[in-house]
């Protein structure tokens, strides 16, 4: 078997291990799936690395991606390393000042994107790049060369040796990809990750999937995070075929089209499954409605290993085939395994989902550990419901007094790109590195979190949010004295917001709005589509994840002696969500 000690190891592995195949990468395009042999997949890596060569790219250059997931993101992805380039993946939604400050600060000399969407949010920054060399596209874009140009340039340029050389070059502590993540404030931070980082953390986590080579993945979450990224390279390393999905929205159409053995999530898709199946739920009538929510009332009992004894046993069995079986046709009818991660989720769906037959393994980790810190698997006391599972068995973890998580292991990041400062504030003198994450070890092994220590939240898709940052925009707006920012573990960003009662009766006044009391006035119609107008002027400026898309006006004011600020005027983030949790949930219902 061919040693994996770089990640472009992995396609000479995948040759020499697995048996031929034609859908080793596959995905849809204009309804049709394009699919990928190994055979394909070398040689497009092969050329895209001799056209980089032609090109002038040398090894240490930066080459960035801007697109969704797709087999031509692999493609590219290899074609990279192998030439000695590093790859900078970027997400393709972000604010236009981070795609500036990431093109720049990484200096990138090449870049591919997906499309005309992608391209028109880049375009007009590209003549500040001084170092560019080209750009190339997935799909058909207007004024902009195709991947397949670049393919061709490279089979017309071949430069075997060279390129053998490059990778003889290459150790496994080399940097491999710079991926940038929001921090709590300021620009995004790039870690920097070399192969041996990634490689360990797969190689951590093989033998959790119960499948082989002739399973199927389901791929829908994006490459450009290193969550989706690693798994992928693990499927690719096991011979586990990847089918990318169209996009989040056909993900259900897609998991019955191809039937995945494996699908890995973040906990929104899994809460979106549930609803769905429980509207149709209540679509029923006498018997049947009857019987469906007796099954799932069964579901939200289960417990692992038979815990609930026979009875319990007996009525899960009569539930699963009543009722169950068909949940599992509706994801494909052959899942064997979901692996969710990026947010918390709910302990809930954990039990209904294995209490249909489809075991969801919960993990945790962070872009700086590669990703994998922890996670449940199939092993003796391998799953604990609420919990992100064992540490993962090349890893420490350490619980500081204030219950910070910390870790360390062959995962940890090379360190923050031209962030020496940042890299040291991340990773203390003794090589421990402080996730602001709290949590605590159970007596059975399992890690479970607690809480965060920094103010940065992540919603339900994993995508971090830093409230304070768009707080600050937010309350640039004449009528908006204070808000707060709330979301976690939430499918969107949502604000509770005090208006500038001064300012809005003014205004009331210019448009002959009677002005009565503050509570009656935000209550308005015309009020709260003045508000909405001035949350969609700001959102223009942030990411699609820091979009507030759900906001509550509230009558009173926050002040030091009502108790919402203190005395430097600072928010009192957890007096703020007792005291208005009822408007916060709201806001998500």
């Amino acid at each position: 078997m061919q040693e994996v000690t770089r990640l472009f190891d992995i396609l000479p592995h995948y040759a020499k291990s697995f048996k031929p195949k034609d859908d080793v990468l596959a995905g849809k395009d204009n309804g049709n799936w394009i699919k990928y042999s190994i055979a394909d997949y070398i040689s497009h890596a092969d050329n895209i690395s001799y056209g980089l060569l032609k090109l002038g790219i040398q090894p240490g250059d930066n080459v960035a991606t801007i697109s969704g997931s797709r087999p031509e993101w692999n493609l590219v992805d290899m074609g990279i390393q192998q030439a000695g380039a590093i790859h900078v993946p970027i997400y393709p939604t972000i604010s236009e000042s981070d795609y500036k400050y990431i093109l720049e600060h990484a200096e990138v000399k090449v870049i591919f994107v997906s499309g005309r969407d992608t391209f028109r949010k880049i375009e007009h920054l590209l003549s500040d790049l001084k170092g560019l060399v080209a750009i190339y596209a997935f799909k058909d874009t207007e004024g902009v060369k195709r991947l397949d140009d670049l393919i061709t340039l490279g089979s017309e340029n071949p430069q075997p040796e060279k390129i053998q050389g490059i990778k003889d070059s290459i150790l496994p502590g080399d940097l491999a990809t710079i991926i940038y993540t929001s921090g709590t404030t300021g620009n995004p931070k790039g870690v920097m990750l070399s192969h041996y980082n990634i490689i360990s953390n797969f190689m951590a986590v093989r033998d959790i999937p119960p499948i082989g080579e002739e399973g199927r993945a389901l791929s829908y979450l994006p490459l450009c995070h290193i969550y989706e990224r690693m798994l992928v390279y693990l499927y690719q390393y096991l011979g586990i075929s990847v089918y990318y999905a169209e996009n989040p929205a056909t993900v259900g159409d897609n998991l019955r089209e191809i039937k995945p053995d494996i699908l890995s999530t973040v906990p929104r898709l899994l809460e979106k499954v549930y609803e769905r199946i429980i509207s149709s739920g209540r679509k029923l009538t006498g018997i049947k409605k009857m019987i469906f929510f007796w099954a799932v009332n069964v579901g939200m009992r289960y417990e692992l290993n038979g815990a609930r004894g026979p009875y319990y046993a007996l009525r899960l069995k009569v539930a699963r085939k009543l009722v169950f079986s068909k949940w599992q046709e509706a994801l494909g009818g052959k899942l064997k395994v979901i692996v969710s991660g990026g947010a918390a989720l709910q302990p809930r769906l954990a039990h209904v989902f294995w209490a249909a037959g489809i075991p969801v393994l919960e993990g945790y980790g962070l872009t700086e550990t590669s990703p994998v810190i922890a996670v449940n698997n199939f092993e003796k006391g391998g799953v604990k419901f609420g919990t992100v599972g064992p540490v993962v068995k090349n890893t420490t973890v350490a619980i500081a007094e204030d219950h910070e998580i910390l870790v360390k292991g062959p995962g940890l990041m090379l360190g923050y790109y031209k962030e020496p400062a940042l890299t040291a504030a991340a990773i203390d003198s003794e090589g421990w590195f402080h996730t602001g994450d709290l949590g605590q070890m159970e007596p059975e092994g399992q890690l479970k979190i607690t809480g965060r220590k920094k103010e940065i939240f992540k919603t339900s898709f994993g995508k971090y949010v830093s409230p304070e940052m768009v707080e600050n925009m937010l309350k640039e707006s004449i009528f908006i004295d204070a808000l707060m920012v709330v979301g976690e573990n939430q499918k969107y960003a949502a604000a509770i917001i005090v208006p500038d009662f001064v300012h809005l009766r003014s205004w009331c006044q210019i448009k002959a709005i009677p002005y009565t009391t503050n509570a009656e006035m935000i209550a308005l119609e015309r009020i709260q589509k003045r508000f909405h107008k001035e949350i969609h002027k700001y959102n223009r400026h942030l990411g699609a994840t820091e979009q507030i898309k759900a906001f509550g006006l509230l009558g009173t004011e926050w002040t030091v002696d009502s108790g919402e600020l203190t005395a430097t005027l600072k928010l009192r983030r957890t007096l703020v969500n007792e005291r208005y949790k009822t408007d916060i949930e709201k806001l998500f219902n």
